[in-house]
């Protein structure tokens, strides 16, 4: 008997930031990077099929990344959300290594009014890609480190990897 629903493949990497939680779909998607105590964050269900093979070049990458020879990932994200979360998380995606950008930036790249400077926090506090959907690069519209699903001690370590003054 089938359920007719998907299964979720996991992972675990390690890193400078602690275990790293991967999931994906079966075809190899990427659909969720977590980390220990993470606000929102995904941990292994029943069910799920510990396989680290679809992860290799997850793996890989985040390695390099982590050692400072990576700037840019190239995998297949799939992370699913709201119309409205899906476009801040592209937005998220424009924001190149080494550079900030603020949450009324990201609004203004969407076409969202000032007033859903929240709402795009809310959707930015979300984003089940923590490090690969780099959510770390935004701060306050007065340069502070404003919240981080994993932790501010991450995003200071994530930003400082990158080359960013904190």
């Amino acid at each position: 008997m089938t359920t007719g629903i998907a299964p979720v493949y996991w992972t675990s990497v390690g890193g400078p930031l602690g275990p790293l939680l991967l999931t994906a779909a079966p075809d190899g998607a990427l659909t969720s990077l977590s980390v220990e105590g993470q606000k929102g964050g995904r941990t292994v269900q029943d069910g799920w099929r510990h396989d680290p093979g679809p992860f290799r070049a997850a793996g890989e990458q985040l390695a390099a990344y982590f050692a400072g020879e990576l700037k840019e990932f190239r995998l297949e994200l799939r992370a699913e959300g709201t119309e409205f979360r899906e476009r801040v998380w592209a937005a998220l995606d424009t924001v190149p290594y080494g550079a900030t950008t603020t949450y009324g930036e990201i609004a203004a790249r969407i076409g969202a009014s000032r007033m859903a400077v929240r709402a795009v926090g809310g959707a930015i506090g979300a984003n089940p890609l923590l490090i690969l959907r780099p959510c770390h690069r935004v701060i306050g519209a007065d340069g502070s480190l404003t919240g981080y699903a994993g932790g501010l001690e991450r995003k200071i370590r994530l930003l400082g990897l990158e080359g960013v003054r904190c």
